[in-house]
């Protein structure tokens, strides 16, 4: 297959993405990083593990920044956004597999809950 082809495919693909898929992509690609973490602390591949865990932490802070922070819920999420902070430092020094676990889970439970509210936005946009 065309390598450039399929560059292009992916660059439309995400220019044409709603708010709310790319909000879900973030949270498949850190959930896929943590797991990518998971498997390179089990093969004491260090370098690897840490660049996943840096790329969730990057990606938590890319999420923070883009939080309207008047609004309450958008401060009671950044809360959360720097517990996923914290975890992540955790995950770091006692390089656990728990703790890869329970972030993965928490970031995948907050995922759910925007996929639901971004479909619930969703059926109001058509009703209306």
């Amino acid at each position: 297959m065309n390598n450039y082809g399929y560059q292009q495919y992916k660059q439309q693909s995400v220019n044409t993405m709603t708010s709310g898929e790319l909000l879900l992509l973030l949270f498949d690609e850190s959930a896929k990083r943590l797991t990518k973490a998971e498997m390179a602390l089990k093969n004491s591949d260090f370098t690897m593990f840490e660049m996943s865990v840096n790329r969730v932490s990057e990606i938590i802070k890319y999420l923070d920044s883009t939080l309207d922070k008047s609004y309450e819920i958008g401060r009671e999420i950044s809360r959360l956004y720097e517990y996923f902070q914290f975890q992540t430092a955790r995950i770091k020094a006692g390089r656990s597999v728990e703790q890869i676990h329970e972030l993965r889970s928490m970031l995948l439970d907050l995922r759910n809950t925007f996929k639901e509210a971004d479909r619930l936005s969703q059926v109001d946009v058509v009703k209306n």
